[in-house]
């Protein structure tokens, strides 16, 4: 399977990832699967600190970045899912600091998230690199 397959089925399940926590924050149903304890759960980024960025609801962000690979995966722009993807990385540890560090929750939910801009990240990074392979040339003599 070529890389920007991979990459767009991850960008799919990215974007259902943040359909979810969108769905959570905006509905606030009274059963929350994602909520196990007060240590594992996704109420930072429903309900906590991190809910919004920039006044906007944070699961808003991951959703137009996983459009946008899923997007530039389809059209074999891997020079843009890189772009996206680095963005997106540097969002994804930010939440992830402020989750683990300063709040001492873990979200499941933004944990699949991070795995799977990590996963983004580095096929792209690896994508780039096969692409930038010099040329072998096949007609040269020993």
């Amino acid at each position: 399977m070529n890389r920007h397959r991979i990459i767009t089925w991850l960008g799919i399940f990215g974007i259902l990832l943040a359909v979810y926590l969108l769905f959570e924050q905006v509905t606030q149903p009274s059963f929350r699967p994602c909520t196990i304890n007060a240590t594992v759960n996704c109420d930072a980024i429903i309900d906590g600190p991190v809910a919004r960025t920039l006044g906007i609801p944070t699961p808003l962000f991951g959703l137009a970045g996983y459009i946008a690979i899923v997007f530039f995966a389809m059209k074999k722009r891997l020079k843009e899912v890189f772009w996206f993807a680095s963005g997106g990385l540097a969002f994804c540890l930010y939440i992830a600091y402020i989750e683990l560090v300063q709040l001492r929750v873990i979200c499941p939910v933004c944990i699949l998230c991070q795995l799977t801009m990590i996963s983004i990240f580095v096929l792209s990074i690896q994508s780039r690199s096969k692409n930038k392979a010099p040329p072998t040339d096949s007609t040269s003599k020993l």
